[in-house]
């Protein structure tokens, strides 16, 4: 279990105060010194009273502008904001089915489905995907991120605290708001071409001189009228990158070469966003938005050898790929959303309704590959089912000031949201699970389904839905001078769980103009995702010629019930947070402690296998006996039970100078963070004879050790006429790769990742840069040879900026 101590918190203040003295104690360059807020700093997240900057707010918010996004050699939305926001985390796992294409972001350490994404306000759909393998986020369904073009974002504001009584489920770390770009006008675009040009000393000789990765990224923007005073801006990216293979040599064959596959998938991605708004009169105005993205890549699963499955002596695979084979795992996704609304006002009230919908849906098919039992004339590639998730949200918000005798003005908001979702599971062909002529008949046989990813098989096909209402009611106002405060409830009831009811007070006092203290107190929930209600991936085993099915069970199946699964029930948590603001004309510092208790999170278990052949009495038989009836033999299945403590401390510290040598952007922001399961979860009484842990040690260690304990972003942004630059180094905390034992546990070490990008104005409107992320070349510790025998993985997936090294790219940007 990591611990963090108060030096470890000290240390973090100590290295911002440091830098930041050192910055101000320069006073030669600094001529003019502009004012930290501005229009850009007007936020709309952790709070519904108009105007409030981020500075006056009475919780943190970071704003992260298109600008501030862009200047990098990543295209990727999700790769580009975990650059920005140090409790933000990315990391970037192989050979994980469908999470390679699909990767799940954490903040503050949390789950990747316990933050709210939000665009335009309204709640984004998340993805049909979930985490299943042994990656961050295992057992999530989570927004997928990088769906949205970067080039149609005009801002995100990132919310760090807890928001569930403001905005519902899975606002339990906090909230991202994506702003989609307004204009009625104007437009650009731009070409960014690059790859990797890296190398690394691996145990086997493999790892030098790599070039690969080559990624062209095409977006562009433009902005039209509708009539006099509405607006459409249309924004297009296309993206086509080919894939990276950090695996090193394969000792084990002659001639010895890479063989393996660890790396980003291969993948080209097209998304078209629109965004409109037009007045209506009388204070009246339309609005809305639609999105398309299509997703197609291709990732590498396990190498097969080429005496794989030869136990059969009527059959081996090496018959059909005499030197081995790779199988590559083909996710097709489609990502569609639409919302429109109006707002206006009725009564002395805002009022803002709309209606949206979004959808995500996951084709996989395998290929390069073969189903063994099938013999030698087995196909090379099969469709392998499908994933559907859809949502559809109504929303009415209503908020105006009342005058009530206070200081300022109290303002009182309130308002419905109603969604509908549902969740589909499609078989595959099938040649993809199905169990041919070719088997190792009598005894255990693996020989069967599509390799590398078996398919969905007609028993795991379904089509759920279900629907909630949630109504709150959200307060704030200056009591007395200087001192705000807010106070939120609310109350939801879900179909298909019950309900919820989850509140928050938060306050702010400013003793002076320039410094602030502020914290908050909430409780909050998750709702149980359908796709963690229902998801199932079964595979059959044959045991003395009988079928068993192995895999991913519902709770409520009948398999997960004879195992003890229940129906789900809500997460719920209890954030607490404490800060402080402080602004001096160009400098302005953010420090802000949290803690997070949550409680019954939802985990998938161990898996729980049987034994035909097992004594009498033993677990194993006990199992078997259970799930025999079922035709099943080993299951795993979501469950409530792991109860967390986090706590943390977010410090962003900023400091602008125009001067002789330019103007100057000074940014050193550090996250530190300290995770600890205090209640794990074991089989029921009675079910077996030795009761177990459904949440064993490798699990735990994910959990507490799988993201870094602190992250430091240091970036200074430098322009003067036609020059421009970006420096940026992240350092991350040293994570722990658990494995199956002690002795396999990997410590990823220390890692400073450092970012350059240089850029020159050929005139008003035509820029070119220049730049390479992970300048430096740096890579995680690698897995021990000893645990890495084929040479296939020699970095963990739980490395928090991945393990591709040196990416170095070029980009053109025009604007009109």
């Amino acid at each position: 279990m990591r611990r963090l101590t108060l030096q470890t918190s000290a240390s973090a203040l100590l290295i911002t105060a440091s830098a930041f003295a050192l910055i101000t104690a320069t006073p030669a360059l600094a001529q003019q010194q502009p004012q930290a807020d501005n229009v850009d700093d007007i936020v709309v997240t952790g709070t519904r009273v108009a105007g409030r900057s981020r500075l006056d707010s009475v919780a943190p918010v970071d704003v992260v502008t298109a600008e501030a996004l862009q200047q990098r050699g990543s295209t990727e939305l999700a790769t580009q904001l975990a650059a920005s926001v140090p409790a933000l985390n990315f990391p970037r796992p192989s050979a994980t089915d469908g999470t390679d294409s699909i990767r799940p972001a954490t903040l503050r350490g949390q789950g990747p489905d316990q933050t709210l994404v939000l665009v335009n306000g309204v709640r984004r759909h998340a993805t049909a995907l979930v985490n299943t393998n042994g990656s961050v986020g295992r057992g999530s369904a989570a927004v997928d991120l990088n769906a949205i073009p970067s080039t149609a974002i005009e801002r995100i504001e990132v919310l760090r605290d807890g928001a569930a009584a403001q905005y519902g489920s899975d606002a339990i770390a906090g909230v991202l708001n994506l702003r989609l770009r307004q204009a009625s006008s104007g437009g650009g675009a731009s070409v960014t071409y690059g790859g990797y040009l890296t190398d690394f000393t691996g145990f086997y000789g493999g790892g030098k001189d790599i070039s690969d990765g080559e990624a062209l990224t095409v977006a562009g923007w433009q902005g039209f009228g509708l009539g006099s005073d509405g607006f459409l801006t249309a924004s297009v990216e296309y993206r086509d990158r080919a894939r990276t293979n950090r695996s090193d040599i394969d000792p084990r064959f002659t001639p010895a070469e890479v063989r393996g596959g660890q790396g980003d998938p291969e993948s080209q991605d097209l998304a078209i966003y629109l965004n409109a708004g037009k007045p209506l009169g009388a204070g009246w105005e339309a609005y809305g938005w639609v999105g398309y993205q299509t997703r197609d890549a291709s990732a590498a699963a396990f190498y097969r050898t080429p005496t794989d499955n030869a136990q059969n002596p009527a059959y081996a695979s090496g018959r059909v790929y005499p030197n081995g084979y790779l199988p590559y795992i083909l996710t097709d996704t489609t990502d569609w959303t639409a919302t429109g609304g109006l707002k206006g006002q009725a009564g002395g009230f805002d009022i803002d309704i709309n209606l949206g919908y979004g959808k995500n849906e996951i084709r996989f098919d395998a290929e390069n590959t073969l189903n063994p039992s099938l013999g030698p004339t087995s196909p090379t590639k099969f469709y392998a089912g499908s994933l559907d998730y859809d949502q559809l949200v109504l929303g009415i918000d209503a908020s105006r000031g009342y005058d009530v005798g206070l200081y300022g003005p109290l303002n009182v908001a309130f308002g419905l949201e109603a969604r509908r979702e549902s969740y589909q599971i499609g078989a595959g062909e099938p040649g993809s699970y199905q169990r041919g002529t070719f088997l190792n008949i009598g005894g255990t046989d693996l020989n069967w389904g599509s390799r590398g990813f078996t398919g969905f098989t007609p028993a795991n096909v379904l089509d759920k839905d279900r629907n909630n209402v949630g109504v709150y009611l959200d307060l704030e106002g200056e009591l007395f001078e200087n001192f705000t405060a807010s106070a939120a409830v609310r109350y939801e009831d879900y179909s298909d769980f019950g309900d919820n009811v989850s509140g928050k007070i938060a306050a702010r006092y400013d003793f002076t103009p320039s410094f602030a203290v502020r914290g908050a107190v909430s409780t909050g929930f998750r709702a149980p995702s359908l796709q963690q209600q229902y998801f199932t991936q079964t595979s059959i085993l044959y045991i003395n010629n009988v079928p068993y099915e192995t895999g991913t069970f519902p709770s409520v199946s009948p398999v997960g019930v004879a195992l003890g699964g229940t129906p789900l029930e809500a997460e719920t948590s209890t954030n607490y947070s404490l800060g402080l603001v402080y602004r001096k004309g160009a400098f302005e510092l953010t420090a802000d402690a949290y803690r997070i208790d949550i409680k019954d999170r939802i985990i998938l278990s161990e898996t729980l296998t049987g034994s035909a052949t097992a004594a009498a009495g033993s677990n194993a038989r006990a199992i078997f006996d259970l799930l025999q009836p079922y035709g099943a033999t080993a299951a795993r299945f979501f469950i409530n039970g792991v109860d967390t403590e986090t706590t943390g401390l977010d410090v962003v510290a900023r400091y602008r100078v125009l001067s002789d040598v330019g103007s100057l952007d000074f940014t050193l922001a550090a996250n530190v963070n300290d995770f600890d399961v205090t209640k794990t979860p074991q089989t029921r009484s009675g079910i077996l004879p030795t009761p177990v842990s459904l949440f064993a040690r490798q699990a735990t260690l994910r959990f507490e050790e799988g993201t870094p304990p602190w992250k430091t972003v240091f970036q200074t942004d430098w322009t003067r006429g036609k020059l421009g630059g970006t420096f940026r180094a992240t350092g991350y905390g040293d994570v722990l790769a658990p494995g199956a034992t002690e002795a396999t546990d990997l410590q990823l070490g220390v890692g400073l990742v450092v970012d350059v990008e240089a850029r020159y104005a050929l005139n008003d409107r035509l820029t070119l840069a220049v730049g390479a992320d992970n300048v430096l070349d740096e890579y995680p510790r690698q897995i021990q040879r000893a645990n890495n025998t084929s040479g296939a993985f020699p970095f963990s997936n739980f490395s928090p900026y991945g393990f591709n090294g040196r990416f170095v790219y070029g980009r053109i940007a025009l604007k009109w």
